[in-house]
């Protein structure tokens, strides 16, 4: 009898104790994808800074006129050069 339920102890313990271990692989799994997806995280707050200091860049009025002036050959609108039309009515 005792011999018995020492074998059924034994079987409980190494049952027990794969558990453990099984557990404990999980948890370093889960641990490593944590620690990707926060390293993910932030290059992608680092990327999300950069993009909004681009479009802050592009964006700038004086660019964009520069841009008008040397590619479009734009030039400032002047009080000669504006025409103004009169509806008759």
């Amino acid at each position: 009898m005792t011999g018995r339920l020492n074998v059924l102890l034994t079987a409980l313990l190494v049952g027990c104790a794969l558990s453990l271990v099984n557990a404990q692989y999980q948890a370093r799994q889960l641990f490593i994808e944590l620690e990707r997806a926060q390293s993910l995280t932030r290059q992608l707050d680092i990327e999300w800074a950069q993009l909004q200091l681009d479009q802050s860049t592009l964006g700038k009025n004086s660019r964009i006129e520069a841009i008008a002036r040397r590619d479009l050959n734009m030039v400032a609108l002047t009080p000669d050069r504006t025409q103004y039309m009169e509806g008759g009515k």
